[in-house]
């Protein structure tokens, strides 16, 4: 009885002591906050984990977003024993140990064990093999946690065994949440605008939000939190750039690089980098851009952009910073042309408003027994057989004959398309 009470004095000092993060984590699905998608009514992580029927599952999602407490409330609502590993830490030794247990635990009690096992990545691909029996024939159900892609870091065994969970950054709604339940817990108090600008700056990041807070309540006490006291937690300095502003910045940045004008790309690149917004976001804009302001006048600016995306991932902000500005630079001083932006935009209209022609016999598909009969592919040459390259035949419904939906400008390497297919134009004139 004593060795009881002393251990449990000694889990209530350590919950008190423990970061402002790990004391709010939740007990049961009902107080996870965010991630509606999985754990809101009738939905599917929801329902699996209420009837007990959770198979192995791999919750993967960005850090801060709540993968290890996902597991801890499945843990509170599951009948089956918990046992946690982080795969920073243990090796084989330790994951057999945990499948003996569950073999006993199983075996004796007939009562099934979840293993959770956070940076599942970070395991070689023999540990990750260790596990794979157990998880087959059922003696534990693994949950793995990770920030990387499991389709490349987890082994495609256990991944095919495995229901896999995306889980997001969290919104501004439930980051307003968390901070609400943080200054609850510190009975504190804050101005409107601090919990704003820590709604702002979190990046959808729920543990970093409320370290932030924890922060920043230590250096208020005893008094309300500010602006000033969020900013010194954060170690920046608050820039206003609120709802409006992300939109507002956005547009011009994405419009002066639209306008060839490269400084002023820079510079609204480092009025968002300053304000802390998600390097994702602007990095998604400018792919966008390459295609839409660009396109065919420069089709290196597709590579780039999407080279710069790759940086991002791979190198992380500050450094990513010479990426996104290197792609600001090319982007913006590249030619310009939009049509083949606007020949989509085109025929789709045309598509919506009914222009659905049927596709002519010698496209269709000739290879399947019995198309021949049907006149499918007959009369269909490949233009790969002409000295040219290229065929003057139909290609599109009868509907469409005569109707152009791509009309090329003479910007940069636009003005050889336009000069090849004037060519093949005049070739095909009688």
């Amino acid at each position: 009885m004593t060795d009881d009470l002393f251990s449990s004095a000694a889990a209530d000092r350590l919950r008190q002591q423990a970061p402002l993060a790990a004391r709010l984590r939740p007990q049961t699905l009902d107080e996870v906050v965010g991630q509606k998608h999985l754990v809101g009514p009738g939905r599917p992580l929801r329902r699996l984990v209420e009837q007990d029927r959770l198979s192995s599952a791999i919750f993967w999602g960005p850090p801060g977003t709540g993968k290890t407490t996902l597991a801890l409330a499945v843990a509170g609502t599951t009948q089956r024993a918990f046992e946690q590993l982080s795969a920073v830490t243990a090796g084989v030794k330790d994951v057999r140990e945990v499948i003996e247990r569950a073999r006993q635990r199983l075996g004796e009690h007939g009562r099934g064990t979840i293993l959770f096992l956070d940076e599942i990545h970070r395991f070689s691909k023999a540990q990750q093999d260790a596990l794979l029996p157990a998880v087959e024939d059922g003696t534990l159900t693994l949950i793995g946690a990770t920030t990387e892609n499991p389709f490349f870091e987890v082994n495609a065994p256990l991944r095919s065994r495995s229901t896999l969970f995306r889980l997001e950054p969290l919104d501004r709604e439930a980051i307003v949440l968390l901070i609400e339940r943080g200054l609850v817990s510190e009975s504190a108090r804050a101005d409107p605008d601090a919990v704003s600008l820590l709604a702002d700056r979190s990046g959808g990041d729920g543990r970093q939000v409320l370290t932030a807070l924890e922060v920043a309540c230590a250096l208020a006490f005893p008094a309300t939190i500010t602006v000033e006291h969020v900013e010194s937690a954060l170690g920046t300095s608050a820039l206003r750039y609120g709802r409006d502003d992300h939109y507002d910045v956005i547009s011009a940045f994405i419009k002066s690089i639209r306008g060839s004008d490269a400084d002023a790309g820079l510079y609204w690149l480092a009025r968002m980098l300053e304000a802390g917004e998600d390097a994702r976001f602007i990095v998604r804009r400018l792919i966008v851009l390459a295609s839409e302001d660009i396109g065919m006048a420069d089709p290196m600016s597709l590579m780039v952009a999407v080279a710069a995306a790759q940086a991002v991932e791979h190198v992380g902000l500050p450094e990513a910073q010479l990426n996104l500005a290197q792609a600001v630079v090319h982007l913006a001083t590249a030619p310009k042309s939009n049509r083949a932006a606007v020949g989509i935009w085109n025929a789709r209209a045309m598509v919506r408003d009914g222009a659905v022609g049927e596709v002519p016999a010698h496209l269709r598909d000739a290879h399947y027994h019995g198309a021949a009969s049907l006149g499918h592919g007959t009369g269909y040459v490949y233009p790969h057989d002409d000295p040219r390259g290229w065929v003057p035949q139909q290609y599109r419904p009868d509907e469409l004959l005569g109707v152009t939906l791509y009309d090329p400008t003479t910007h940069g390497f636009e003005q050889e398309v336009t000069d090849r297919m004037s060519q093949r134009h005049a070739e095909n004139t009688p």
